[in-house]
């Protein structure tokens, strides 16, 4: 009997320090990134210096004239479908918005490089808006993050994007989403483009629409 009592702390002192050591690892993979570059379906490395009025088919891939290749544009896989849901609790998919270029953006509210790199996907909401679908798709676990939580902090900053909520965690598991925050650039045909690891700023931001929309 005092063996079995002995034994029930270190049971729970052993769970306690596993659920604080898994907390503080997905903390620290949601911080901390930078990238410089975007990472190119294919394989290409794109530049965040790029010029925002270069078109990503006017960029030269390692050892390339320049001009995209028929063999480079088959390498481009169709962006997997997932559910999310909008605020009012409409069941949506990714794929209703094929026919205009997407951003799909990950990201919650307790992630410091998420908030710190909104500004500027709110502004290019603003500006392009209209011939690009912005998603910005809430990692809503229904703990550390929920629908009330994520809600009350977006209309606290007053932004104007339209948000969408992985409460079935059907758009992470579907992009094997582990860090925060993570974005995608789609084409309008559905094809994945290019991904960024981490907060981004303007100018990559800029960068990763120049690849997948071109002003008339």
């Amino acid at each position: 009997m005092n063996k079995d009592k002995r034994i029930l702390p270190i049971i729970i002192l052993v769970l306690v320090l596993l659920i604080g050591g898994a907390g503080f690892l997905y903390g620290r993979l949601s911080s901390g990134y930078s990238p410089q570059q975007l990472q190119v379906q294919g394989g290409e490395q794109v530049p965040a210096a790029q010029s925002s009025e270069t078109p990503q088919a006017d960029v030269p891939a390692e050892g390339d004239s320049g001009a995209a290749t028929e063999d480079q544009a088959e390498e481009r896989v169709q962006a997997p479908d997932f559910t999310v849901y909008d605020a009012e609790g409409n069941a949506v998919k990714l794929s209703d918005y094929f026919g205009k270029p997407i951003v799909l953006n990950f990201w919650a509210s307790w992630c410091g490089p998420c908030q710190s790199e909104m500004p500027d996907f709110n502004q290019a909401y603003l500006d392009l808006g209209e011939d690009v679908q912005f998603l910005m798709v809430n990692m809503t676990d229904g703990s550390r993050e929920t629908v009330d939580s994520a809600a009350e902090f977006i209309a606290g900053e007053g932004y104007s994007f339209p948000v969408f909520y992985d409460t079935d965690m059907d758009a992470a598991v579907t992009y094997s989403v582990y860090s925060l925050p993570s974005t995608y650039f789609i084409g309008a045909d559905g094809s994945a483009v290019a991904r960024a690891t981490g907060a981004i700023d303007a100018e990559t931001l800029q960068t990763g629409l120049d690849m997948i929309y071109t002003a008339e």
